[in-house]
Parts: structure tokens; sequence; C-alpha cells
């Protein structure tokens, strides 16, 4: 592809401009007229891309516009009047289920007027933006049972439009659905019956493979890119980026994140059949694009599985990437991995950010990508150039894992700066526990491989730290034209890896010593949900399962998924019938054993010799953070500079608050936006309130508790020239509870 530098562009044209106006004194006036009127179209098309960054009163992209800047130039609240925020409308869906852990993640698209998202049950809605009234509504699973309504958590929608055909394109399950914007319903030309499969063009094994997406797809003129959320494990699909037709649905082009022969990075897997074997490499938190040059960014995560890479030799591209692909086709421009052959969940986790800054005494169009490790990569957006020096450096290589190869070297940033910590020795304990407690941390600790940030898995557990949510998240960094200045939310919390034999793996054959049920759990629950089935992390306890669900409904949840969770429909049913077995600890399903032999366990995808025990946070007994506080922090990095501006704490433990104990920031998920009233907006936290803060200073402004936290990203807009703020607030996750509302704050009238 070429690529053209726009200010040349700029220049061409002021050299050109003169000699044209020299030729124009011969014109007559009316030509004179239509040759101006060209000339400042030209120069308008070629001006700086900041005239698209947040120009608009909508808000018609998912993070605000195509550079996903999470920026808006309005400024009718601002540092001065921010205090008088009120509530302007609330709307309620009716779905949240506490009991289910139901989440809203979504940043809602305002435009003409309207606004457009997703509900707890992935219904599409359409409020009037002003009020609050609903418009319509749209329901994909009609006819389908309520478990399977819970499919996958979802991010928000996208807009596309061509005069009169306006679409909202989105996805539930394994489907991307197109709606007409003034009714709601299906357009019928697209796809099937107004849907289109996403597994399109992937080979038969992924059939039954879990494959969904979590946030929305972006458009290049009639195309839409979307990435897609797999199976973490060894069940896990293809990743690749795929672009669908917006009128028809069909398959424009793919791109293989684990590439094939003959393609580029083929040769970064030692095995020559790893595309045919090995899935993930997906990209699951949001793309951006430069529309003017026609390429599109996209982050990759982890190959499959997580944690254990034996099966996987090599650098692994193109996980742990940034792509720069054509829009147009999905050629590669060029690409830059963040992790080789990650072993630690890595994946990059948020969409990056389209940038200009100042560099070298120069203007820089450049693309920032966030990190759960804490860095911030920012490159030239044309070429992938570094714009900072990014150092290969030596990393710890010696593992217990057999078969395991560790990458020796990993990229380190020199600027900008780390925006969290990555090393946690013993003087950065909780102290706010009892001098015991500290000792029982520190012999905790003690046993932690932890000498650096990439210390590889191991038998005896290995300290994560940045934890598995990061650093950053998500809920994506918002950036500040004016300034060059990136505001970036992160969490400060350690976590755990330890990895364990995988039981009933010898020889390909179930374990005798133990039941078939709790082998299947073994092999493809224990990570998420724990040895004792207590939970881990995020992930909630399966012990009274059978209180919660019917046997039936069990099976029905483990075929399809939900939220987090992948859809296991591949497996046997002798293995899912017996899993539900050993959950509820009665023999609800007839499992023939007699057929569960070595044929059924080496025909399904899990083969490697080790698993994690759980997402685990390391944590005092009071279930806080194991680590000093900050615990979650709002960052501002000067991208001009490197440096870091400030860092204030974001959010609060009650319980410490009513003790006296200063702010220590929490766990948040949802991230800031930044506006040209001088402010950030951004909830996020789990003490279920929203915050308005001074983007110079990181001062709080204004803060207001929600009636559940707003895991998830404002958006802002203007209607008849009044400035709202909204926030999707679906609580459900670090233990707070569910809902359904979407709330717009506004100031009052005068």
């Amino acid at each position: 592809m070429t690529s053209v530098n726009h200010k040349s562009w700029r220049r061409g044209a002021t050299r050109a401009g003169k000699h044209d106006v020299d030729r124009a004194r011969l014109l007559t006036l009316s030509q004179k007229s239509l040759l101006i009127f060209a000339l400042i179209s030209f120069l308008t098309s070629c001006s700086s891309n900041y005239d698209e960054i947040g120009s608009s009163a909508d808000w018609k992209v998912s993070l605000g516009d195509k550079y996903s800047s999470q920026y808006s130039h309005l400024n009718q609240i601002n540092r001065n009047n921010v205090e008088q925020l009120e509530v302007a409308w609330t709307y309620r869906s009716g779905e949240a289920d506490t009991l289910a852990n139901s989440q809203i993640q979504a940043n809602p698209l305002i435009i003409d007027g309207t606004l457009y998202s997703t509900t707890p049950r992935l219904n599409v809605i359409a409020l009037d933006a002003a009020t609050g009234e609903p418009k319509w509504r749209y329901n994909p699973f009609p006819d389908t049972a309520e478990v399977v309504t819970w499919l996958n958590v979802n991010r928000g929608v996208t807009y596309w439009e061509d005069g009169n055909d306006k679409r909202i394109l989105f996805t539930a399950g394994p489907d991307l659905y197109a709606l007409d914007t003034s009714t709601g319903k299906p357009i019928e030309s697209f796809g099937i019956n107004g849907k289109a499969s996403l597994k399109a063009g992937f080979e038969e094994r992924t059939e039954e493979l879990y494959v969904v997406t979590t946030s929305p797809g972006i458009i290049y003129k009639d195309l839409i890119i979307i990435g897609s959320r797999v199976s973490e494990g060894e069940d896990a699909a293809p990743g690749d980026i795929r672009a669908f037709n917006v009128r028809t649905g069909k398959l424009q082009w793919t791109f293989h994140t684990i590439p094939q022969p003959g393609e580029f990075g083929y040769d970064t897997w030692e095995d020559p059949d790893a595309w045919q074997n090995i899935g993930g490499a997906n990209s699951w938190a949001g793309m951006a694009l430069d529309e003017k040059r026609g390429i599109v960014y996209i982050p990759t995560g982890t190959a499959s599985p997580d944690f254990y890479g034996g099966n996987r030799k090599g650098s692994n591209l193109f996980g742990n990437s940034l792509l720069a692909l054509d829009a147009k086709t999905g050629e590669r421009i060029w690409h830059y991995q963040t992790v080789h052959h990650d072993l630690w969940d890595r994946d990059l986790p948020s969409a990056p950010n389209l940038v200009t800054v100042t560099h070298d005494g120069r203007e820089i169009d450049a693309v920032s990508q966030t990190t759960k490790t804490g860095f911030v990569f920012l490159f030239d957006r044309e070429t992938g150039e570094p714009l900072f020096p990014i150092e290969e450096v030596p990393v710890p290589t010696e593992t217990n894992l057999e078969g395991e190869e560790i990458w020796p070297t990993q990229p380190i940033p020199t600027l900008p700066k780390p925006f969290t910590r990555q090393h946690l020795p013993d003087s950065s304990l909780n102290p706010f526990v009892s001098e015991e407690v500290q000792a029982d941390l520190r012999n905790q600790l003690s046993t932690l491989k932890r000498t650096h940030m990439y210390e590889p898995p191991s038998l005896e557990g290995t300290l994560i730290y940045p934890g598995y949510d990061g650093g950053a998240e998500w809920g994506g960094s918002a950036f500040d034209p004016e300034t060059g200045i990136l505001y970036v939310n992160s969490n400060e919390v350690p976590w755990t890896l330890t990895m364990v034999p995988s039981e009933g793996r010898e020889n390909g054959t179930a374990n005798n010593s133990i039941t078939f049920g709790e082998n299947t759990y073994m092999n493809y629950c224990i990570a998420c949900h724990g040895p004792d089935r207590e939970g881990t992390g995020n992930n909630p306890s399966l012990i009274g399962v059978d209180e919660l669900y019917t046997p039936q409904e069990m099976l029905d949840l483990i075929n399809t998924g939900r939220r987090m969770m992948p859809g296991f429909q591949y497996l046997s049913e002798n293995r899912k019938k017996s899993v539900i077995n050993f959950l509820m600890d009665e023999n609800h399903f007839e499992v023939d054993l007699a057929s569960s032999d070595k044929q059924e366990l080496t025909s399904e995808p899990q083969t490697s010799p080790y698993v994690m025990t759980g997402y685990r946070k390391f944590q005092t007994p009071d279930g806080y953070p194991a680590s000093s506080p900050p615990w979650g922090r709002l960052n501002a990095i000067n991208l001009n500079t490197g440096e870091i501006e400030w860092q204030v704490p974001l959010g609060e433990y009650p319980k410490l608050a009513d003790q006296g104990i200063p702010t220590t920031g929490t766990e948040n998920y949802g991230g800031p936006v930044v506006t040209a009233g001088g402010l950030i907006f951004i909830a996020a936290t789990l003490d279920e309130k929203i915050r308005a803060f001074d983007k110079d200073s990181g001062e709080l402004l204004w803060e207001y508790k929600l009636p559940v936290a707003g895991y998830a990203t404002p958006s802002v807009y203007s209607i008849d020239g009044k400035q709202y703020v909204v926030i999707a607030c679906g609580g459900g996750k670090l233990g707070t509870k569910s809902g359904d509302y979407y709330i717009a704050f506004s100031l009052p009238n005068s």
C-alpha cells in the first residue's frame, strides 16, 4: 500500500494554488468562485486529522470516533459548573439479574437525538436521548430458552449510513445482525433474514467452537471490520480478523492472526501445522481507523492456551500484536508484537488511540497502545516506527514445566514511563492489616516466583503484577488533542498463577482414581472456578449450583456459554453430563463410562500436560488486595514527552473510608472521556460512583452515587444546545449488585 504524508499534501496544495489563482484572473467571476470553492474543499480535505476528533454534537462511534479518542469538543459542562450536574433522565430495561451477575458494559451511540445501545440480555434499544423515552427494542432471541439469552458480554453497537439507508449493526452469540434505525427491525437483505454468521470463512473444526464478539466492529466505507472473543484454552477457535459487507452480510476479507503456509509470520511457529491446531490470537478489545489513509489498527491477544506454550513454540505472531492492515483488503502494512510467546494472558486489552503528537520538533500522526503491564507503546501511524526507543530486555527463562520454551527477551519501552507499579517488594504489602496478617502475606509472597514481571508460570506459583486485568483494561484511554495528554485508568492488584499437571492425562486415558466428571472439571473448568469450586478472580463459585439451575439448564449453559464463559458444545455428551453430575453430586444423567476411553479423550482438544489452578487474587483475609494502595488510579500521560503529568487514586472502599483511611482506589472496569470543558468523566469503580476530574490537575470536582456500578465508558453529546453525559449502569462485577440502568446527566435549566 502507498502511504502519503498529509503535510506534504498541504504544502503541494499551497504551491499549486498560487499558480491557479494567477490563471484565475483571466476567468469569469463564476469560474473564479468555482475554483476558489474547489481549492477550499481540497485544503479542507487535507487539513489536520483533529478536525475529526470529538467535533460532533453526536457520539456516532463507539469510544467517540473512529480514532477511539474518547474526546468531546463540547464545553457547556465545564470546571466552573460541573458541581451543578443533575440527573436528566433514567431508563431501565427490566432485565437486571444479580443472581446471574448480569452486566452492561456498553458505550452507547447518540445519533440525531436517538441513543442506541444494548441491555443485559443483549436486546438492542433505541431511546430518545433527551428524555430517555424508549422508541423501539429488538430481541435477537425471542424463541429461545432464557439461559441462552445470556451468551456474551456486549460493549455496544455500530452505526452505518448511506443516504436514507441507516443501519445499526451488532452481535449476539455467534451472529452479526443489521437493524433499521427507524424501526429496529432486521434488514432482510442482510445475510439470512437480517443476520450473518461470525463463523463464516472458518474451517470445519470451528463449527462447534465458541466464537462471539464483545466490542463493536468499525466501519470503513461499506465494510464492518470485526474481531472476536474465543476460548482461552486449547479449544479456542482461530482469532482471524474479518470484514463483512454492510449491505449484504457477505464475508469480504480475512486476515489470519495465526499465519498459514506462505503468509508473513508463518515461520514464527515451530510447528508447521500450528495454524490448524492453535486458536486465539484474537482481537476482542476494539479497533481504530484512519479513514483517510485507509488503515485499520487492531490489537490482538494471546495464542491458546494462555499459560502453557509447549504446544506452540516460537514467538507466535500475530499474538499480542498491534496490527496495521489495509482496511479495504485486509493486507498487512506493519505490525509490532508487544509480548513474545505470551504465557501470562497479556492480551492487548483496549482499542488503540490515533493521536497527533509533537516529537523532535515536528507533528507526527501516531498510534498509541496501552497494555495490561502498564506500558504505552507509541508508533508512527504509517510506518510503525516507535517514537521512543523500545529495548529487547532479557527475562527469566528457567522453567519446571516440561516441554515449555520461554522466549529469552521481551520489548520494554523506554518512554512513556509505566503508569502502574510492576514489582511487589515486601515493603509494599498492605499496611492496614495486623502484624500477624502482614507476616502471613510476606510468607505467601516468599513462596512465589517474582524476580521479574515476566517470571514464567510455575508449579510453585508465580506473582502476576500488574494482574490479569491490568494495568489498562477494555474501557480504553481518552486522548486530548489540545494538549497531547492521554488519560488512562489502571488496576494495581496482584494476582497469582499456579500450574498443576493435567489430571487424567497419562497415556490419554482417564485416571481411575477420580470420577470421570471430576476429570472433566480438572481439565476444562479449574482455571476459572478453581480446584475447590469456590470461584477465582471475578469468576463465580460453583458450590450450590444445583440450587440455581436444573441439570438441563446446566447442560444448556455448558453448550452455549454465558458472558465471559465460553461454550463447550464440542465436548462429548458423556463429558458434559458427567461434570454436571460431579458438580451437583448426584447422577442426574446416565453416562456411558464404557465409551469414555482413550479414543474419546484424545479426540478432544485438551492435550496440554499442565493446567492453571485458577485466576486467584493475592488478597488479605478480608478480601482487600495484599499490596499497598493505590489499587486503582487515573493517570495523565504526556505523549509529547513520555512523562506522567499526574496520577490520582480512583475509587474508594466505603468501609475503609469510614475508618479514616485515605482514598485507596479500587479495581475498575470501563474508561474515561475527556472534554473541551476541562473535564474527565469516569465511573468504573466498585463504590458505584461516577466522577468528574480536572483534566489539568486530577482534582476531583464532582461525584454522584449511582444505583449500581457503571462498569462502562460514558458518552458525551448535545441536543438542541444542551450537553449530556450518559453512563450504562449494569453492575455485576467485583461482587456488586446487578442493574439495568442508563442514566444521563445535564446542567439545570436556566
